[in-house]
């Protein structure tokens, strides 16, 4: 039973990882769009960049799934559980990598900037090669614990029928009545995927390291 249970409620690790994993790609996306607008020379830019900010944080996550999944159909826009769990996902998502972004940018000296012009660096390099490396290797821890934190929240799509790890230790108490058993699988499969991607990150983290010469 305790096997049957386990290999149940694993099919959801795949949409768990599709969700969590899209979310935080689309999410960094417009997180740069974000960061960049709010370091924006024009007020009106930098203000609605901070108000998306603020108010994509001060909303709990299970509330825009709602109004998204639930919501949007009023208006003739309907879409599937994994399509409105990405797009709510991924909007949450980018509010918190822009401000990961921006402490990653903030960490770097303003002499690297004015180092790297007076070798005869463009602005376009030095940013590609100059600083981009060395906020993205300030960032990543930030990135990958906001990561775990996404594959967790990841759960709540449940709420809305997608089949992730979640939905099935849920279907898997209704139907065998151990739910106690159900929810502890569930989360021994959280922790290991966390694990997994901590040292993932881990790794990642020690080779820009030694690629940028930082010990």
């Amino acid at each position: 039973m305790t096997l049957h249970l386990l290999t149940t409620i694993a099919q959801g690790i795949g949409l768990t990882l599709y969700v969590t994993g899209a979310s935080l790609l689309f999410g960094g996306i417009i997180g740069l769009a974000l960061v960049g607008a709010v370091r924006s020379p024009v007020p009106a830019i930098r203000t609605l960049a901070t108000l998306y900010i603020n108010l994509i944080r001060v909303i709990p996550p299970i509330t825009w799934l709602f109004l998204i999944y639930f919501g949007l159909p009023q208006y003739a826009l309907r879409l599937s559980t994994i399509q409105a769990a990405i797009i709510g996902f991924s909007l949450i998502a980018a509010a918190f990598m822009a401000e990961i972004y921006r402490s990653g940018l903030l960490s770097i000296p303003e002499g690297q900037r004015e180092a790297a012009h007076a070798l005869g660096l463009g602005t376009i390099d030095t940013i590609t090669h100059v600083i981009t490396p060395q906020a993205f290797r300030v960032a990543l821890p930030a990135i990958a614990t906001y990561g775990i934190g996404l594959l967790k929240d990841s759960a709540l799509a449940s709420t809305i029928g997608v089949h992730e790890i979640t939905y099935y230790a849920q279907q898997s108490a209704k139907q065998t009545h151990q739910g106690l058993l159900s929810f502890i699988t569930a989360g021994a499969l959280y922790i290991i995927i966390s694990l997994i991607v901590a040292l993932i990150c881990r790794r990642i983290d020690l080779t820009l390291r030694r690629k940028i010469g930082v010990a």
